[in-house]
């Protein structure tokens, strides 16, 4: 059985108990953006007070260059604008603040796609593109494919528009750093004696979740009542040559319909492909609605079914055509936040909040 049918099976017996979905909000209450920086947050212990306001000023930024892009523009306005802003940050694990691989290069990947007409464009491996999300729309309007990776990409990028940078611009000293203790930990895990119950990869064990779930993205709803989702990410630490996650892969980081909602998926790369999780939050909002299923249920029951035992924890932010937002994680929290159409802004951090 589909994790569709699973969740889908799931989402109807909670509605069984549940009233019908609530009434679209008033106009000035519809979330027309919402964006996260990932569901690997840093432990509480780690968070000071000027470092979560340096976290919620860059997520607050993101949200009003979205909302001003979403004033006389497109949700594929407001998306790229928000997303932009986080690639920029050295915060996040893309673009600016991008992880680095095994062999010590950062290696960025993207996707963007519009719920009208469902067309999507995306670009894996690059490395001297200033905004991988601009690269990915350049594809999606400029091109007949919907997936480009590594220097073709660049190619086509930059002969499309987009700004170029040095790979040395994506550099922090806080993410080498990083890179240079994994590999230390490789070492020492290569002497130990191996259990022949296989533990988990050595990878997975000692790797900070802000590492392995560092993502960015937004989900956006115009005013024409069109729905846009994208997701940038430099992948997870350490990750070996050629490896590509969810974040690029239409229907596994990014979905988005109009009938139903927008997504953006941050989690366990390999996990959000093989479930197909962005669409499936899609299938089972649009095949649900009727039942009372909301686009917080789709979500939730989604993430409920991936498998922890191989690592299936993440989050998701998701948006419908009623304005209706849903974010929802299984980690100790996730970077996100939401501005209304009228530019109220909610920030949160930790679970809880």
């Amino acid at each position: 059985m589909s994790l569709t049918c699973i969740s889908f099976a799931c989402l109807l017996t909670l509605v069984a108990t549940m009233t019908a979905a609530a009434d679209e909000p008033p106009a000035g209450e519809k979330v027309v953006l919402v964006v996260h920086g990932g569901a690997g947050v840093r432990p509480k212990a780690q968070m000071n007070r000027q470092l979560r306001k340096q976290y919620e000023d860059d997520l607050r930024k993101a949200l009003l260059a979205g909302h001003a892009a979403l004033q006389n523009g497109t949700s594929l306005d407001g998306v790229e604008a928000a997303i932009k802003v986080l690639e920029d940050s050295p915060l996040f694990n893309a673009g600016k603040g991008a992880v680095f691989t095994h062999d010590g290069q950062i290696e960025l990947d993207a996707s963007i796609m519009e719920g009208k007409e469902k067309r999507a464009g995306a670009v894996a491996s690059v490395t001297r593109i200033k905004n991988p999300i601009s690269a990915a729309r350049a594809v999606m309007e400029k091109s007949e494919h919907v997936l480009l990776v590594g220097e073709g990409a660049e190619r086509f990028a930059i002969n499309a528009g987009v700004p170029e940078v040095s790979p040395v611009e994506f550099w922090t000293a806080e993410r080498w750093k990083e890179l240079l203790d994994e590999l230390d930990r490789e070492k020492r895990d290569e002497l130990k004696p191996k259990n022949p119950q296989g533990p988990k990869p050595a990878a997975l064990e000692h790797r900070p979740d802000r590492n392995r779930f560092g993502t960015v993205g937004a989900v956006a709803l115009d005013k024409n009542g069109n729905l846009a989702a994208g997701t940038s990410t430099g992948g997870m630490l350490n990750k070996k040559h050629g490896r590509v996650g969810d974040s690029p892969i239409i229907g596994a980081g990014t979905y988005a319909e109009n009938s139903a909602c927008a997504v953006s998926g941050t989690g366990h790369g390999e996990i959000f492909i093989r479930f197909a999780v962005a669409h499936d939050i899609v299938s089972a909002l649009k095949h649900g609605k009727a039942h009372g299923v909301t686009v917080s249920d789709a979500a939730k029951g989604v993430i409920a079914g991936l498998p922890p035992e191989e690592g299936g924890v993440g989050g998701v932010i998701a948006l419908d055509a009623q304005g209706r937002a849903a974010m929802e994680f299984d980690t100790e929290g996730m970077y996100r936040g939401t501005i209304t159409s009228d530019g109220v802004i909610k920030i949160a951090i930790y679970k809880g909040e």
